[in-house]
């Protein structure tokens, strides 16, 4: 793999030979994070306290795109080692206040020119969202709060960012497929089941009309799940605004129930949110699973993938 820095007056530098590296790919939440470690001459001339940007790319394919946090020059007995590290894209988004106001009508294109923008983010080719009416931004929230509230809540997508670093806004793309088979270079397969914060009812309180609505995980409930959450809507609702805001939080509330974690001994196998099928002889946990985190990484042991596996209809 080999690494590029930018500054802030556009100026490019290619990092030297990488000792170590890794990247973090998430499906939109936490954010995407990159580290890297490479020898730094004494006689070299660049300044890490300019670099602002970091770019990836494996085999001539950009496989990172991100914002730099952090760099750190070090003396060993090996000698200067230059370790850099930072995020994605949606970095930029998480960083930056946004401006508290309030939309008629919010369309995707006001959404991007006010809160995607102005950041120099440029916004994937994909599916246009509808317009949401009364669309409030409040005061003290993040970009990306803002962001992540119009198309998840109204247009019930995940937005996320792809490899290029542009703002993704659109459904999954089940079209590839990936297999973890018997000939996968299998390094460590862990199934986790995690029942703390899963909820088994929701109800929803409509506080103008006093009308509740309540809705059940029954395959939690039936593995002896007790958590119950009370939601009380902050102004007149519609039956349809409350059922999807009880059926979220019930979704999300179990999206971190069931994983599998699979580390192979190859880099860039698989991308976050794309459709992993684990068919190993011998596995109870055999079946179709969307990868919700992926860490490619290089260091002594060589390179390696580990991917973080939810059911394919997992909430973001």
């Amino acid at each position: 793999m080999t690494a590029c820095v930018i500054g802030a007056d556009q100026t490019r530098w290619t990092l030297p030979k990488l000792l170590a590296w890794r990247l973090e790919y998430t499906a939109g939440v936490p954010c995407d994070s990159f580290w890297v470690r490479c020898a730094w001459d004494v006689d070299n001339t660049a300044r890490p306290e300019d670099w602002v940007r970091f770019e990836a790319e494996y085999e001539g394919e950009r496989v990172f795109t991100g914002v730099v946090d952090e760099c750190e020059v070090s003396i060993t007995a090996q000698g200067r080692v230059l370790e850099v590290s930072g995020r994605g894209m949606a970095a930029l988004l998480l960083d930056n206040e946004a401006l508290g106001q309030d939309y008629q009508i919010a369309t995707q294109k006001d959404i991007v020119r006010d809160h995607v923008r102005p950041y120099g983010i440029s916004v994937a080719s994909g599916t246009e969202l509808r317009a949401v009416s009364q669309f409030s931004v409040s005061t003290g929230s993040s970009e990306w709060s803002v962001v992540y509230e119009f198309a998840r809540y109204y247009g019930g997508v995940a937005p996320r960012f792809d490899r290029e670093g542009r703002l993704v806004l659109a459904g999954w793309d089940d079209r590839t497929e990936r297999l973890v088979d018997d000939s996968a270079p299998l390094i460590s397969l862990t199934r986790r089941d995690r029942r703390y914060g899963v909820l088994s009812q929701v109800l929803v309180r409509d506080r103008w009309s006093g009308m509740v609505e309540t809705l059940d995980n029954k395959e939690f409930t039936a593995a002896g799940g007790q958590a119950r959450r009370i939601i009380t809507m902050p102004e007149r609702s519609t039956y349809k605004d409350m059922r999807y805001s009880g059926a979220f939080q019930l979704d999300k509330s179990a999206s971190e129930w069931k994983r599998m974690e699979v580390t192979v001994g190859q880099p860039f196998c698989v991308w976050p949110g794309e459709l992993v099928t684990v068919r190993r002889s011998g596995l109870d946990w055999n079946g179709q699973y969307r990868a919700v985190e992926v860490t490619v990484g290089m260091d002594m042991g060589g390179r390696w993938s580990r991917m973080v596996l939810a059911p394919p209809d997992f909430t973001v």
